[in-house]
């Protein structure tokens, strides 16, 4: 893999790797090698092909090189976690702060149950309750006044206070504890051992609405379903544990997942932001994209005829 330079020490780190990507080589269907792009910033010459490559799930080609953009490291990085009364005020926070500009590197959604398992796993000793993780990139007086700022907002929404990780030793402890949310969560659940993991992506402006009803719809059905994300761009995730023993409530998972997607796309969003289409979405594809779907279907035709890249794994295309 090769790795190209680019500046932007202040841009926002969450977001799909299609936006970190200048170009890829990748090998086709026909045996050709082919490289989509150049080391320039930006281009307007011809079709998109990168993008299409690194969003085609291995279905169009074999992509053996990336090109990837990389950022200096900001004078100053300040991160902390901000405790919140309800999932909505962290949800709010966190429309505020990108409504308002405020260049936030990360900012993610942490419910309380989630809290609960990062205390047990990774030794931390946070407020039980909805949580936002975030960090700011700058210099010192930039990110003391993004800080202020969205500690104004936190404020306003009966969040706070803050607890800063001013150390990179503590800062790394307390992402590395975001990270192993999954490990974290799976340790309380010992007895259900079947998990659908999945995630969606809505507008920012209808993020509080779609995690509130998606938290009021696993409350009644009775379902463990703790919520994590990168609110920031309106992407969060849920994580369903069951038991494999009990098909009702296995039935109960899947019919939550089904209302999960649903209510995305019902709200102009997607029915994944990062996880991909896989296997598991393949029949929301259509939904999603309508009429669209048939063009897909003939870019699949067109790259490789015979299919022989990644066969059956998106059969819609």
């Amino acid at each position: 893999m090769t790795a190209t330079r680019a500046s932007g020490t202040n841009a926002v780190r969450y977001g799909t790797m299609k936006d970190n990507v200048l170009s890829v080589t990748a090998v086709m269907a026909n045996g050709e090698v082919i490289r989509t792009g150049t080391r320039a910033r930006k281009s307007s010459a011809g079709y998109d092909l990168t993008r299409l490559m690194v969003g085609s799930e291995g279905t169009l080609g074999i992509i053996t090189e990336v090109a990837l953009k990389l950022y200096g490291i900001p004078e100053s990085i300040a991160a902390g976690v901000c405790p919140f009364p309800s999932v909505e005020a962290c949800c709010n926070a966190a429309i505020q702060t990108i409504q308002l500009g405020v260049p936030v590197a990360r900012i993610e959604l942490v419910d309380d149950e989630h809290i609960k398992a990062l205390n047990a796993y990774s030794k931390l000793s946070l407020k039980v309750t909805p949580t936002l993780f975030v960090e700011f990139h700058g210099t010192e007086a930039g990110t003391r006044e993004q800080s202020e700022t969205f500690g104004e907002i936190a404020e306003s929404l009966g969040g706070g206070p803050f607890e800063w990780a001013t150390k990179e030793e503590d800062r790394a402890r307390l992402w590395q504890a975001r990270h192993d949310a999954f490990w974290a969560t799976k340790n309380l659940m010992p007895g259900k051992t079947e998990v659908f993991a999945t995630d969606v992506c809505v507008p920012i402006s209808r993020l509080a609405e779609c995690v509130i009803e998606t938290q009021r719809d696993l409350e009644e059905q009775n379902l463990y379903g703790p919520i994590i994300g990168h609110v920031g761009d309106g992407n969060f995730h849920v994580v369903l544990y069951c038991d494999p023993n009990d098909a009702a409530e296995v039935a109960r998972v899947k019919a939550a997942y089904d209302r999960l997607i649903g209510r995305a796309l019902n709200m102009d969003g997607t029915c994944t932001g990062e996880h991909g289409i896989g296997s598991g979405k393949i029949k929301y594809l259509e939904r999603e994209h309508g009429p669209a779907l048939a063009f897909m279907r003939e870019i699949k035709r067109a790259f490789d005829p015979h299919n022989i890249m990644n066969p059956g794994k998106n059969a819609s295309i």
